[in-house]
């Protein structure tokens, strides 16, 4: 089905044709006709289908319909990497309309903001706490609202934005459009959900906490001391094409960092200590081609947008199972083939096991050819005594308990 038989008007199947998009995903297909009859909507799919199209054309074809350049719509993101994307895609989405967009996020100074609000916008994408700050100084009117977006849910509580979300649903109108999007559906996602709408329409492509099909997972197991030996080895058999590496901390990320600069590969850290136009500066060269390996905590990675990403690897065992999909999903989109590499040290053997166990598959080990034999990968050592199922469970959930 193409974009013109959705229901959308000429100007978005133009600018869409003009992105070089013939198609829509599924998660359009299914979401758009719906947001476009009004319907509330909740929409779970893995990363990297579309879902950002999904909202952004209904909106552009509902505020085209009277552009006033007041605010008329709100879009809510967890990072502001995402904000800044959102952003892009709806003033190329929007190119043939008069519409007038702003992005709204910290790390910045606010009053390039203040000076686009006071102007008039039609839609605001925007993190929590920046967005909060702007209504506290009174630079927001939220009496035209129509149409609400929380993009990413799951991350958004994940990161501790569940108060502010909140707060900021209480000051916008009741009779509004909401529509919601997230990876995962978990029971907070559902209670947010229940709070910021009345009713709604469910769209859910793919199995939920279902990391795509053309993804081949693969598992080193290793001794910690080996694990950057083993990765610049990795990096340095396959030196084609982007990897995104995942560690746990910031730290962590820079460290990994000096060490592959050392080996002669060229890397770069991106992670929360990161100046903003650090940040965007590095997200540039990781898109354009200039670094082609990128090293970045789960939050900083939340916000790259990028499709041909042949390899994640997992230099740390995420402690969350569904911090795993997040991750992996960052390979193999749009309907491409991609590779997903752990590397993981005996004491991270429980944590795969909740990995493999959510998602339902064994992942095979040593799959990734040209290591030194003396590198190659050995099997964990398994508990001295068999354990029960609700072992993995109950330890699993104990460590998460602690964070």
């Amino acid at each position: 089905m193409p974009f013109r038989e959705l229901g959308l008007i000429p100007e978005l199947v133009r600018a869409v044709a003009d992105e070089g998009y013939t198609l829509p995903t599924p998660i359009q297909t299914e979401s758009i006709p719906l947001a476009l009859g009004g319907r509330d909507v909740i929409g779970s799919a893995q990363t990297g289908t579309g879902k950002t199209a999904a909202f952004v054309l209904p909106i552009l074809q509902r505020l085209a319909q009277s552009p006033n350049h007041k605010l008329r719509a709100l879009v809510l993101v967890p990072t502001r990497e995402l904000c800044e994307q959102v952003l892009e895609r709806a003033r190329a989405y929007g190119k043939h309309l008069s519409l007038r967009s702003v992005a709204i996020y910290g790390g910045v100074g606010m009053e390039p903001q203040t000076t686009a609000l006071a102007r008039g916008v039609d839609l605001v994408v925007a993190t929590p706490g920046r967005l909060l700050d702007h209504m506290e100084r009174g630079h927001l009117n939220y009496s035209n609202l129509e149409i609400l977006v929380l993009d990413e849910a799951d991350r958004m509580l994940d990161m501790g934005f569940a108060p502010d979300v909140r707060r900021i649903l209480d000051a916008l109108p009741d009779q509004r459009q909401t529509m919601l999007f997230s990876a995962t559906i978990s029971n907070d996602v559902e209670a947010l959900a229940h709070r910021a709408m009345q009713g709604h329409a469910s769209v859910e492509i793919g199995r939920r906490a279902s990391p795509a099909d053309g993804i081949e997972h693969g598992i080193y197991a290793l001794d910690k001391p080996a694990k950057r030996i083993a990765l610049a080895q990795i990096l340095k058999v396959h030196p084609h094409g982007r990897k995104l590496i995942f560690t746990r901390t910031k730290f962590g990320a820079d460290k990994l960092v000096s060490y592959l600069r050392r080996e002669g590969i060229r890397a770069a850290a991106m992670h929360g200590d990161k100046a903003q136009s650090t940040r965007m500066r590095t997200l540039d060269e990781f898109r354009d081609g200039t670094t082609n390996i990128l090293v970045a905590t789960d939050i900083a990675a939340r916000g790259i947008d990028v499709d041909d990403i042949q390899m994640v690897i997992n230099y740390d065992v995420p402690k969350d199972p569904e911090v795993y999909v997040h991750r992996v999903g960052r390979t193999a989109r749009a309907g491409a083939d991609g590779l997903a590499l752990t590397l993981m040290s005996p004491d991270e053997w429980l944590l795969m096991a909740d990995i493999e166990k959510l998602i339902g598959r064994t992942f095979p080990r040593d799959v990734v050819p040209g290591l030194e034999p003396s590198l190659a990968p050995l099997e964990p050592k398994a508990p001295e005594a068999p354990r029960p199922e609700r072992s993995i469970r109950a330890r699993s959930g104990m460590r998460r308990g602690r964070r």
